[in-house]
């Protein structure tokens, strides 16, 4: 065995419905503690997974990242596939790689890139409960969309911090933020109409309503308080009801109160999409 641990990073896909989150929690089954129970498995060691982002019970992962480190010399091409074996089927892992000793999943990123799924669709796929926040009512995207102006560049953002303070800044720099409609991802693509407006005559979505029931904000920054796309999520919903105004975000922010921002929307819709690195630390 080497005698210096090998640093492995992890990319990682799950669906966090049956899971307390990523961290490992006392109450419930968490994605770490699966995570390090394969590792161990494979590794015959127990090895403390860091990751990018602590999701929350609920919450969802496209391209979470982790690290270990490990003196096993099991050779990186067969270590994917090697630890899937120790896995549930809704934790996935996407790739491992051997990355520099200093890299740290949580304290070296640099960005990452969050998704927030709303469906307002008239009928909702039964399948798509826990994947998306369902709306009982056509938003309006274009305002939605255009109240994200407001967000983008550096903020105090305790307006969106759950039980501030939670961290020793509420100063954080967004990146990209847009929200659009969209009629969805292929798997859910049929020639059955979940929304055709025949069967609904006394509805009065528009078209565009109709046709794309998805809407999606997409958001990205160089980090996150405790909640804090959740609270966007709400607020944009606020502003998509017609309950408040397109400028009512920027007096939101402005108002550093938690109070005056909208709900804070339900785990289900929100997905951790990537996490970006400086690229020496991923040779």
């Amino acid at each position: 065995m080497p005698d210096d641990p090998r640093n492995i990073m992890l990319t990682l896909s799950y669906q966090g419905t049956g899971y307390c989150g990523w961290q490992i929690q006392p109450n419930g089954l968490s994605v770490q503690a699966c995570v390090e129970q394969a590792v161990e498995k494979l590794t015959g060691a127990h090895s403390h997974v860091l990751c990018a982002g602590r999701t929350d019970s609920g919450v969802h992962a496209i391209g979470q990242v982790a690290n270990f480190r490990t003196s096993v010399n099991i050779p990186i091409n067969r270590m994917r596939r090697a630890l899937q074996s120790h896995l549930p089927e809704d934790i996935v892992i996407i790739a491992a790689k051997e990355v520099h000793s200093t890299f740290h999943a949580t304290y070296s990123a640099v960005s990452k890139r969050y998704r927030y799924v709303i469906f307002d669709g008239v009928v909702c796929p039964p399948f798509l409960r826990p994947l998306v926040h369902r709306v009982f009512e056509p938003l309006d995207v274009s305002a939605m969309n255009e109240a994200t102006r407001s967000l983008l560049g550096t903020h105090d953002f305790r307006c969106f911090e759950t039980h501030y303070p939670n961290k020793s800044t509420s100063v954080r720099t967004i990146l990209e933020c847009s929200v659009r409609r969209t009629a969805g991802w292929a798997p859910w693509v049929s020639g059955h109409r979940w929304n055709d407006p025949a069967d609904h005559p006394l509805d009065r979505r528009s078209a565009e309503q109709i046709s794309g029931p998805f809407i999606v904000l997409d958001i990205k920054a160089d980090g996150f308080l405790y909640n804090m796309v959740r609270a966007i999520a709400g607020t944009l919903i606020r502003i998509g009801r017609g309950q408040r105004p397109v400028e009512d975000m920027e007096r939101v922010i402005q108002s550093l109160d938690r109070r005056e921002g909208g709900m804070t929307a339900p785990a289900e819709g929100l997905y951790l999409i990537e996490v970006d690195y400086p690229a020496e630390l991923l040779k």
